[in-house]
């Protein structure tokens, strides 16, 4: 499942929707990483509701912090939302956690406390720890999640006036497009202070409930008014869909009170506050170490009263931010419906392409010799946009295809340059991912996406077409069985010799170079792949390709409805040469393989016959390699047509017996 900026080719643009219609490319990779149930929610609009981790890791001992974070995700399920706890493991951000991640955070003594200035150290280290609001709001929003619930938020300290102690939860709201449901600010903070800051910052704040009293944590009065209140999850809902309409960059503060029956005595509360202080002052703590002693010292100053109020507040935001979180996924839904034209419904279902995205540059000497000693050297220096599954998408779209573009965008001069050049990719999403007629996936995108998508075929008979990409990327859906429920490959030899080594199958002492030979030992590395692909198609470079798979009537069948029955074909392999071009005419070849691959399968859509197919892809790729972009301007549906492979003279194709 993707986390993603969602493109629908004709043009390219993200989303600004908190789905996983918008993606951003940290993630997955290095560091990031969505647990499945979350990235299925997140994909298909049900409402997630993040969760915090500090909490777990410095908030309370073990193994009552263990019980109140399943406990509370418990609340979450139980209210209709998917709990996605952040955290981060090993120096790699978790949004979601397993069982066994929450006992690991829960019960690990030395995990860091992790804010936004925290971010970049830890992950570089390989640390573990919990995030705080700050950390929490920056991962959900890069996933996708607009409401976060937590117990209470960080403010202006005691004294703040002075020592510029101010939580970094406070500019997060300003900038992080994201709702906060909390039990207002921290009693043992400068309440006041923090709500004059959070104007400052150009946060939305409003009670919740039937009055505007601003809560103060263990308890409902702070003797400060918020600017605004919402009576209820829905009024709540509406008031996080208008700043999520208005494109605003800050956040939403929703100040739950704690449950009437749990709350704390304001006056026992404050003094336990000024002992506390008192105490933290002498011993000089200070900075993100104060509020955790904080919190203990109140506890054991109260007899465990504020740790009973803790809890109670933290299972009431739980369910009151899981109910917003509903509401709000209704919301949008609903507009979503009122926005979509009718016709829509009757609107075929479009293929769908995930994969990477990327800005190349090119540069080519003048002269033909390269002077070395420092010397200027003449020539030329030209940017393109790359990556196989915008190439796909892209080549798609210009063959009069709309495919859904599903790839990962950072926010860089680059990334515009690419929505600029993109836009004849955009239009909006129409049709849910288990819908496409297709679905194409490169090997750039991360193993647990593909596992997702495989999943998802496997469930839904789904046809998917994955691009091994290189070498070193090819193997990624056979590490486990997720392979068996892919449709096509399109690897070249190597990538093929490659995939078959992962699978633990014979492999050739080395490659060979004469057409004959590249044949049969493409043919027998493709061999193990069918006994559950529909066809492997083997692309030869300057030779061409050969598509091996089940023939049915003379020809290999590219429908996977014949996949299914074995004992009506036997196993083919036929070569196609490539249509001659000189070495002059070719100016690049980075994006022929992925011209030919999607203009194979618009032939394949287009319910073309093999050969017809086989032959389209053809002469895309030839197209491509007399361009300087990776997908040539000049594809379209009327120069790569089936009018067009008519009127052409073809090389003979051969077939050989793969039984």
């Amino acid at each position: 499942m993707i986390t993603k900026i969602t493109c629908r080719l004709g043009r390219c643009v993200s989303t600004v929707a908190c789905r996983t219609t918008q993606v951003r490319r940290f993630l997955h990779g290095a560091y990031f990483r969505i647990q499945p149930s979350v990235q299925e929610a997140l994909m298909e609009g049900r409402p997630v509701v993040a969760l915090e981790s500090t909490i777990i890791t410095h908030g309370m001992a073990y193994p009552q912090n263990l019980s109140m974070a399943r406990e509370v995700e418990k609340i979450v399920t139980t209210n209709g939302a998917v709990p996605a706890t952040i955290g981060i493991l090993r120096g790699q951000i978790h949004v979601g956690l397993t069982d066994e991640e929450l006992q690991f955070l829960a019960s690990s003594k030395n995990v860091v406390k992790v804010s936004r200035r925290d971010l970049p150290y830890v992950l570089s280290q390989g640390l573990s720890g919990g995030t705080t609001v700050s950390g929490t709001m920056i991962a959900a929003h890069k996933a996708g999640i607009c409401v976060f619930v937590t117990g209470g938020i960080g403010g202006v300290h005691r004294g703040g006036e002075n020592t510029l102690d101010v939580s970094a939860d406070l500019t997060e709201l300003g900038r992080t497009p994201v709702a906060v449901v909390s039990a207002g600010v921290k009693s043992i903070l400068d309440i006041g202070r923090t709500l004059e800051y959070l104007e400052t910052q150009g946060v939305c704040v409003a009670a919740f409930g039937e009055s505007r009293e601003f809560p103060a944590f263990f308890s409902r009065q702070s003797g400060f008014k918020a600017p605004y209140h919402v009576q209820d999850e829905e009024e709540a809902a509406k008031l996080i869909a208008s700043a999520m309409g208005l494109g605003l960059s800050s956040g939403v503060l929703i100040a739950v009170p704690c449950p009437q029956e749990r709350a704390a005595s304001g006056q026992v509360i404050e003094e336990a506050i000024q002992q506390a202080l008192g105490e933290a002052r002498s011993k000089g703590i200070t900075g993100k170490e104060l509020t955790p002693f904080m919190l203990q010292k109140i506890n054991e100053l109260t007899n465990g009263k504020s740790l009973d109020s803790n809890l109670a507040l933290i299972k009431n935001n739980a369910r009151v931010g899981s109910c917003i979180a509903v509401a709000l996924s209704k919301l949008q839904k609903a507009t979503r419906k009122g926005n979509l034209p009718r016709q829509e419904d009757t609107t075929p279902p479009q293929p769908v392409v995930i994969g990477g995205i990327n800005v190349d540059f090119i540069a080519k000497a003048q002269n033909p010799v390269i002077l070395g000693g420092g010397q200027t050297n003449a020539g030329r220096v030209r940017r393109t946009f790359g990556g196989v599954g915008r190439n796909l998408a892209d080549c798609l779209s210009r063959l009069g295809l709309t495919p859904l573009f599903l790839s990962a965008v950072g926010k860089d001069e680059h990334s515009e340059s690419i929505l600029h050049y993109c836009q004849h990719m955009v239009s909006q999403f129409k049709e849910k991912l288990c819908r496409a007629p297709l679905i194409c996936i490169d090997g750039n995108v991360p193993l647990s996406t593909i596992q997702y998508v495989c999943q998802l075929a496997r469930e839904h008979q789904l046809a998917v077409c994955y691009e091994p990409t290189d070498e070193n990327k090819a193997s990624k859906p056979f590490l486990s069985d997720s392979w068996k429920a892919l449709t096509y490959i399109s690897p070249n030899l190597q990538e093929l010799r490659a995939i078959n080594r992962t699978l633990g199958n014979p492999l050739p002492a080395e490659l060979p170079s004469r057409l004959e030979d590249v044949i049969q030992t493409a043919m027998a590395l493709a061999r193990p792949l069918l006994a559950h692909l529909c066809c492997v198609v083997v692309t030869l470079g300057a030779h061409g390709v050969l598509l091996c798979g089940k023939s049915l009537g003379g020809s290999i069948s590219l429908r996977p409805a014949a996949h299914e029955q074995p004992a009506a074909a036997s196993l083919c392999a036929t070569h196609y040469p490539a249509i001659h071009i000189s070495r002059e005419e070719i100016v690049n070849v980075s994006g022929a393989g992925d011209s030919f691959l999607a203009g194979l399968l618009a032939g394949m859509l287009a319910k073309h016959d093999t050969d017809t197919c086989v032959r389209m892809g053809l002469l895309a790729a030839s197209l491509s390699l007399r361009s300087y972009e990776p997908i040539s301007p000049a594809i379209s549906a009327a120069t790569v047509s089936w009018q067009q492979v008519q009127g052409k003279t073809w090389p003979e194709a051969k077939v050989w017996k793969m039984d």
